[in-house]
């Protein structure tokens, strides 16, 4: 029997906003950024994450919590720019995970891989199923550019927010200017 005492999870906090993809969720630790979820209802969303983070809490609004939004939207408008230094990541994930996210954020802006190239960029040709799992377990949408990684013949293939709003991104980051219209 374990003995050890069980350390409560940090601090979660949230707020919901609509951007021109539809419903938008983001999340953060003392840490950073843990969760940036895109979807058409934003109660869905609100939900999803009180399933796994139960001790979320919503940000209570605030000059503060305004430019956080501000900054994620502008990200979710240019997605070809840097992701920027002031909103750093905490991600959580298994180490093979944390592995595909980061070769995900290698991938340039405008560039796309296949599932398969992914899979031999790790040294794991034979894991494409689970660079894929790996990928729709992405909890921040953008920042970690899952949207990036197309089938082995280029076309697309599933998305946690909708094949839709991958589509929009992989277009925004073929111009590589802001996009401001709606889904």
């Amino acid at each position: 029997m374990n003995t050890q005492p069980v350390e409560p999870a940090p601090p979660l906090h949230y707020a919901l906003a609509r951007c021109s993809l539809g419903a938008l969720l983001v999340a953060r630790s003392p840490l950073g950024l843990c969760a940036l979820a895109l979807g058409d209802q934003p109660e869905a969303l609100r939900e999803a994450l009180l399933r796994h983070r139960p001790q979320a809490r919503p940000l209570a609004p605030s000059p503060e919590v305004a430019r956080f939004l501000d900054r994620v939207q502008a990200c979710i408008e240019a997605p070809a720019q840097p992701w920027p230094d002031e909103l750093p990541l905490d991600l959580c994930g298994t180490p093979f995970q944390q592995a595909v996210w980061t070769q995900l954020r290698a991938i340039p802006p405008g560039q796309t891989l296949s599932y398969t190239a992914l899979a031999s960029r790790l040294g794991r040709p034979r894991a494409v199923r689970a660079v894929a799992a790996a990928c729709a377990a992405n909890p921040v949408a953008v920042a970690v550019p899952c949207h990036r990684v197309l089938r082995q013949d280029g076309r697309l293939a599933g998305y946690r927010w909708g094949l839709a709003r991958k589509q929009a991104l992989l277009a925004r980051e073929a111009t590589g200017l802001p996009h401001a219209a709606t889904l």
